[in-house]
């Protein structure tokens, strides 16, 4: 008897424990548990822990509570302004009713994906080009609600939704580019333009500041030239102003001799006339050196000795002028008192153009 109740106890807790292992589940931190009993939903949706079904009628699904990431398929479509582009996006959703995303749709994922497909497309097609590439967070927002509308029954609520990559064809890449680069262009002319026009507004009033200082324009043209010979290798070309000129000019007429005016030669020293002289006294600067006796000592009145000078030297009036073009008769003396031919005769030479004063003087000539 004991036996059989041992026999009966033991079969009772093995058809426990199998109970016990079929009906016991574990629901973690981040799902929830919906139960169907019989196929109806169950009231309560367990909560995360351990929890127990009843096996063979109820059935336990687990919905997942946390944020989910999923990528939307790139899509093609054209834009307002009849513009091919190619666009993929982003959404993050999470579920907040386990039992409406067990109930109300198949599979809530796939759902949740082709509503984002076709609320992109539709996105698109709403859009100008510009819009795309510049706005788009107004896109991005305007997305969100599309998409959230119908996932609002299925117990799914739309966190965020970025476009990630709109995709141009290269013909419109190259046509932007060019446009871009026209762009940069036209506002850097206009902020050369403008730069230039403020430089001449300065560079007046510099002139101006200048004008009435003129060595500040040397000191700069020196400035500049030190800045220029800094460099290396480089060639100096140095302007020569003609205000330098000038002050050069007015700084030399202030060197002249008093009595000396702008536009006029200083006057030559006279030569004495020879009435003037006196035929006695030789002037030393007239005779020449080497036509008188060195032993010969100088009067008491700075004068020559005439008795000291070689006899054949002779005093004669001597002029720079040119002899005549025509030839001289035979026989006729030549207009300087030499012999037309002899040991004494002068050399023939070609004749000059008078200077512009001619200047008479005494010379002696041997004879």
């Amino acid at each position: 008897m004991v036996q059989e109740l041992l026999v009966a106890l033991v079969a009772v807790l093995s058809c426990g424990l199998v109970y016990a292992m079929a009906a016991a589940r574990v629901v973690k931190q981040y799902e929830r548990g919906v139960v169907l009993r019989l196929g109806r939903l169950h009231d309560a949706v367990r909560p995360p822990g351990f929890t127990m079904i009843v096996p063979g009628i109820d059935r336990l699904r687990k919905v997942n509570m946390q944020i989910v990431t999923m990528p939307v398929p790139a899509q093609d479509g054209i834009t307002r302004d009849n513009v091919t582009v190619r666009v993929d996006a982003v959404i993050y959703f999470k579920v907040v009713d386990p039992a409406s995303a067990v109930i109300q749709v198949e599979d809530y994922r796939f759902a949740v994906s082709q509503m984002a497909q076709t609320s992109l497309r539709s996105i698109i097609g709403k859009s100008d080009l510009d819009d795309l590439l510049s706005d788009r967070e107004k896109l991005n927002q305007g997305l969100e609600l599309m998409i959230d509308s119908p996932a609002v029954g299925w117990g799914v609520q739309i966190d965020r939704v970025e476009i990630k990559d709109v995709s141009l064809p290269e013909t419109m890449k190259r046509s932007m580019a060019r446009q871009a680069e026209a762009d940069r262009e036209r506002r850097a002319r206009v902020i050369n333009a403008d730069a230039e026009l403020q430089a001449s507004k300065k560079l007046a009033q510099a002139a101006q500041q200048m004008s009435t200082q003129p060595a500040a324009l040397q000191l700069r043209l020196l400035q500049t030239v030190v800045a220029v010979a800094a460099e290396k290798n480089s060639t100096l070309v140095l302007p020569f102003p003609v205000e330098l000129l000038r002050f050069l000019e007015r700084a030399q007429q202030g060197q002249q001799p008093q009595g000396v005016h702008d536009g006029q030669q200083a006057p030559e020293q006279q030569l004495p006339e020879p009435d003037a002289v006196d035929p006695n006294v030789v002037d030393p600067n007239v005779v020449d050196p080497g036509l008188v006796d060195p032993a010969v000592a100088a009067s008491s009145d700075g004068g020559v000795d005439p008795s000291a000078v070689d006899p054949t030297v002779a005093l004669q009036t001597f002029t720079d002028q040119p002899l005549p073009d025509g030839s001289l008769a035979d026989g006729a003396p030549e207009p300087d008192g030499a012999p037309e031919s002899g040991p004494g005769a002068l050399p023939e030479f070609e004749p000059e153009q008078p200077p512009e004063h001619a200047r008479k003087g005494r010379f002696t000539r041997h004879h």
